[in-house]
This record gives structure tokens, sequence and C-alpha cells, in this order.
């Protein structure tokens, strides 16, 4: 019995990709831009639609290729407007995707794995283990099935979606190449045309592919710091064991220096109750960051289930801003957005199959605790 040969998904080919496979086809390169119009700015996922295209060439497509977005399981929105969507990959495990709409500025929290290989201590998505990567058509993905939830699906002024963080469940920095590659469509004119300056990349450190990253695009840079000294990050983020603070800053100054305006890196700040939310954590932090274009951005701790961390007194966090802000930095405190849905920052969890047997002792720890 033959094998049928598996379908090309078109919906995650960056312009460079797409002009190539319809070259593999004998094609000419400008059906690439036909094509990219259809799916990410018509929401099109049926080539008989794609009527600037003969009947021969979409006969022949629907032979090698396909459209294939994740499956919506759930679609949830807060009281306050952040909408939480939870979409099945193949295998049947699933990721989560937040919009959160903000006056005229609507930003999508996208996911990179299926969990999370790290295990940050304060982030819920870790505790449920790490599955797999997601393919570049999974991560853009996300952002189509959340445009297409808002219609007409037309470019404009008034798109839905105007920034985008890869900011969900997953490190994107270890998923490099798919990231990049629904990076690029993110940026794409001929796709969603979102600027360089709102598309974010969030990593907690992974300084090698920072600098790699240098290399091949010019999106913004955010990191998940969380303390101001190796001692504690070391508890909070077990990667900051193999990439100390000292590297990731590095890191950080040579890809800022690379751009080609004058931008700042985010510097992402979860305070925590009685662990890394005092003045001196805050003096020590100023320190630290000296010399580094950069804005702070402080995330009271959203709980979750695992966790025995505590969410911060406002006052506590507003005493920590007021040491940054005294010292020249631009540092706010992050709204909580969405927690009754527990769509907040730290609070994605999907479906996971975990590979990594995380998640069961996460359950079994809990269970025999006091």
């Amino acid at each position: 019995m033959t094998a049928v040969a598996e379908k090309t998904n078109l919906l995650g080919m960056p312009k460079a990709k797409m002009e190539a496979f319809f070259e593999s086809l004998g094609e000419k390169r400008f059906r690439a831009t036909q094509v990219l119009q259809w799916i990410h700015q018509r929401g099109a996922d049926d080539f008989d639609q794609m009527t600037n295209m003969s009947k021969v060439l979409r006969e022949k497509l629907k032979e090698v290729a396909e459209i294939r977005g994740p499956e919506v399981v759930y679609d949830e929105s807060s009281k306050d407007g952040t909408r939480k969507w939870a979409m099945r990959m193949d295998n049947g495990n699933s990721v989560e995707t937040v919009l959160i709409p903000d006056g005229e500025r609507g930003t999508l929290c996208v996911s990179s794995q299926i969990g999370c290989s790290l295990d940050c201590t304060f982030c819920s998505t870790g505790k449920r283990g790490f599955n797999r990567n997601l393919t570049a058509a999974e991560i853009i993905g996300q952002v189509w099935v959340a445009r297409k939830a808002f219609m007409p699906f037309e470019p404009g002024p008034d798109r839905p979606i105007t920034n985008v963080v890869m900011m969900g469940m997953g490190e994107p920095l270890l998923n490099f190449d798919n990231v990049v590659d629904a990076m690029n469509l993110m940026m794409e004119d001929l796709a969603y045309g979102i600027s360089k300056r709102r598309v974010t990349v969030s990593t907690s450190g992974v300084v090698p592919a920072i600098d790699r990253l240098g290399e091949v695009t010019d999106v913004s840079l955010a990191i998940s710091l969380h303390a101001p000294n190796d001692e504690l990050r070391n508890q909070l983020v077990p990667l900051n064991k193999k990439y100390p603070i000292s590297e990731l800053l590095a890191a950080t100054r040579r890809y800022l220096a690379r751009l080609p305006d004058k931008r700042k890196a985010t510097i992402e700040y979860t305070v925590i109750e009685g662990v890394n939310d005092q003045p001196e954590h805050a003096r020590e932090l100023a320190v630290v960051l000296r010399g580094l274009p950069c804005k702070i951005n402080l995330i009271p701790f959203n709980p979750f289930p695992e966790s025995d961390f505590r969410r911060p007194s406002m006052n506590a966090t507003r005493r920590f801003q007021a040491v940054l802000n005294e010292a020249g930095y631009i540092a706010t405190v992050r709204t909580t957005r969405g927690d009754d849905i527990d769509a907040a920052c730290g609070q994605l969890v999907g479906m996971v199959e975990d590979r990594t047997r995380r998640s069961q002792r996460y359950i079994q720890v809990h269970q025999v605790s006091p």
C-alpha cells in the first residue's frame, strides 16, 4: 500500500519560503504574494477562495498543500475585556493565547511551546512540564485564529491586534527557527504588517540565542529577570545557573547595540511577597541595570494552585517602583488583566502531555503537603 504524502501547511511559511515552495511546483514567485495576502489578510483557508489564480493551479495546490490552523477548544472573555483561547494542536495537546485590549491597542500574547522546558518557580506553565516545540504554522496560527475572531478580516488602521508578545507558554528562544519564521510573518507587509517595535520576544535568558537573534531580526526584546542577584535568581529561574545575570545583561546590550534605532529592552520583574519585593531588592536592581537602556515592568505575582508564593501588597509594589523611579528608571506596574479566566501573566497552562513528568512530581508534592 502506497503511503499518502503529507500535505505542506502554507500557514507558517514566510515570504521567502513561500516563494521557494511555488518555484518547486514550477510556478512563478509572485504566487507567494497572492497566497500570503489571501491567508493572512483575508483569512482564507480554502484554495477555491483564491479567485485571482487559475483553477488548474488551485487544484494542484489542493493535492500538495493545505491551510490549517489550530482548533479552538475554548474561547472566553474576561469581565475586563481580556480574551483567552485554548487551541488544540496535533497529538491532542493545547496551548493558550491571550488578547489584552487597551484603548486603541490590542496586545496578543502568543505561545511558542506546549508547556515549557524551563521550571521557573513562579510560573504555572512550567509546573505543567514540557511536550514539544510548536511549528511556525502553530505559532502564527494563534495570530490567525485571533484575527479571524474579529470580522471583517481586512488589513487597515482598525486592526484588533496591534502588538504581539512572544510571552505565552514556553521559552521562545528554545524554539528559535520556528519563532523567527512566525515573527517574520507578523511583520510582513503582505501578512499582518506589525511594526518591529510592536513584536516582542521575551526570554528567560538563553544567551547564545539572544546573540543569534541579533543576526537575523530586529524585533523588540524583553528579559524575564525577576531578581537582582544570582543567588536569588538561581532559585526563581533555574536557567540562571547556566547563564548568570552578568552574561544575560551583556548579551542584551549587544542585541540593543545592533538595532538601527535607540530602542530599550523591557525588564520583566515578577514581584513576590517576602521573596524579592523589598526596597533593598529594588536598590540592588537599580545598580545591576545601570547603563542598560531599559524600562522595567513590575508584575505582581499571580497565584496558582501549585505555588506557595503570594501576591505582594500594592503598597509594597509601589514602594519598589518608587525606588526605581527615584534612581532614574521608567518603572511601571502591570495591571493584572484576565485573572478571573486564568489569563493573567504566569497563569497559562493549556493541556500538556508532559514528557518531563514534572507535573506529576508537583502534584505528588502538594498531595503530601500539610
